[in-house]
């Protein structure tokens, strides 16, 4: 880490690392980490407290907590004391160590969308053969993936991890901590364009995946997206490419989408080709799995193996999810987050789902900067096309503004409604749904879209 031994044993074994007092246990080793709306070093004398082995904190806190004890306006036990110029630095400092000893391979994904399924379903096809650990949840950003890449310590066969940023510089940082034998790039979309001069700029970040590669090193690319592709030209390493529309590697062909049921799909790889059917709803997934496949490939999972465990896949919490409701009511519950690209994608399963209507539940999209009102009229066009019987729109102006563009579309202003908050969407829709409705719900995490389906939920008639 990079730090200097001002206190305790030099022997010291630790049970795992903490950067919260909330949840720490007994011989943990507590980092104290400064985020925006507090300062860790505040709480590293009660995390000694509570039974922490130790503490990682920044320069000169141990002479600080010396004087305040004399004073009597704190009390440490004795416990190992880290100081450390920056804790951040140090906590991604010690995950790399720890990613290097652990002999585990490291599978990074990145991309706009589908990191986390594409995480979830690589994670699933390569457990089939190897033991397998995965980063939990959204742990995908400079202090959630050292967290999760400190867990190699159980010496894993390989590591799935998710790389998430919404800034330039911030993927560099996730590659040089993670180390990845093998990384993966999903696609390029809108999502974050707020903090971005363009999609191209976006496209320009996410590139930083392929830093640090050596010849050895496998980059899994998109052959689809186009930015990608001209990017992946200067890759140190070697590149396999998945796709459906171009040539690729692992590539999709006669595309069966079942709506609400899934996707079917041949698919031809190096090994030989064979049928994928999945539960997982959309084009979208479709790609994620390709992705996904192109890695166990790589790993030497049989395509057979691939295929039967395709069948059994499941989607994240509130990443399109079906919810079939007893009162004959389908949800496809995609609310964790959306951007203009993804929720075009969503648009798309629900104009596939065989239902007597079909309604839409679409949240605004946050962080999409000064193209927001024309990428959410984008959206409300696309909406309009897609053939929704009844389209809900929620949130603030950038909401309005994708209602007002669907009935310019051509939507009757008797099938679209705007409201709010996603609190009164909830009541409207819920008194509105009939049985064999298939509604989709789909927005940014900022305007609780997941408030609408747990409503919905809730209806018993």
């Amino acid at each position: 880490m990079q730090g200097r031994l001002v206190a305790g044993g030099g022997e010291t074994a630790f049970e795992n690392v903490s950067i919260d007092t909330r949840t720490i246990g007994p011989n943990d080793l507590f980092v104290a980490i400064r985020g925006e709306r507090f300062d860790g070093a505040d709480f590293a004398a009660p995390a000694i407290e509570k039974g922490a082995a130790g503490v990682v904190v920044p320069r000169g806190w141990a002479q600080e907590a010396a004087q305040a004890r004399r004073a009597g306006t704190a009390g440490t036990a004795e416990a190992v004391v880290v100081e450390v110029d920056d804790t951040t630095v140090a906590l991604q400092l010690l995950a790399n160590a720890i990613r290097k000893e652990s002999g585990t391979k490291v599978v990074a994904i990145t991309g706009s969308a589908g990191k986390t399924t594409t995480k979830e379903v690589t994670s699933e096809l390569l457990a089939t053969r190897y033991r397998v650990i995965r980063n939990r949840g959204n742990f995908n950003n400079h202090i959630g993936l050292p967290l999760s890449l400190i867990e190699l310590r159980e010496r894993p066969e390989i590591a799935v991890v998710e790389l998430g940023m919404n800034h330039a510089g911030e993927i560099s940082t996730l590659v040089r901590v993670a180390d990845p034998d093998l990384r993966v790039w999903t696609n390029v979309g809108e999502a974050h364009l707020g903090f971005f001069a363009s999609v191209d700029a976006i496209a320009d970040a996410k590139a930083e995946v392929m830093e640090g590669a050596t010849a050895s090193t496998v980059l899994v690319a998109n052959a689809d997206d186009e930015r990608i592709e001209a990017r992946a030209a200067r890759f140190m390493g070697r590149v396999v490419r998945f796709g459906v529309e171009r040539p690729a590697d692992v590539r999709a062909s006669n595309l069966r989408d079942g709506g609400t049921e899934g996707m079917a799909a041949t698919v031809a790889t190096p090994h030989g080709q064979f049928e994928l059917t999945t539960p997982l709803i959309g084009r979208g997934n479709l790609q994620n799995v390709l992705a996904a496949t192109a890695v166990a490939i790589e790993f030497d999972v049989p395509i057979e193996t691939i295929a039967e465990r395709a069948k059994t896949l499941a989607p994240a919490a509130h990443r399109g999810e079906v919810v079939r409701l007893s009162n004959g009511v389908t949800v496809i519950d995609d609310s964790y987050n959306a951007n203009p690209t993804a929720t075009k994608r969503a648009l798309d399963v629900l104009a596939q789902s065989s239902s007597d209507r079909k309604v839409a539940v679409l949240g605004e999209m946050l962080e999409l900067g000064d193209r927001s009102v024309a990428l959410h009229e984008e959206v409300g066009r696309a909406a309009a096309r897609s053939g929704v019987d009844e389209l809900v729109t929620v949130g603030g102006a950038p909401a309005a503004a994708m209602a007002d563009a669907a009935i310019a579309a051509g939507l009757k202003k008797t099938q679209v409604r705007y409201i709010a908050t996603s609190d009164e969407a909830a009541d409207a829709v819920a008194a509105t749904v009939r049985r064999g409705d298939v509604v989709l719900v789909k927005g940014s995490r900022g305007v609780k879209t997941d408030r609408v389906v747990e409503r919905l939920k809730a209806v018993r008639n």
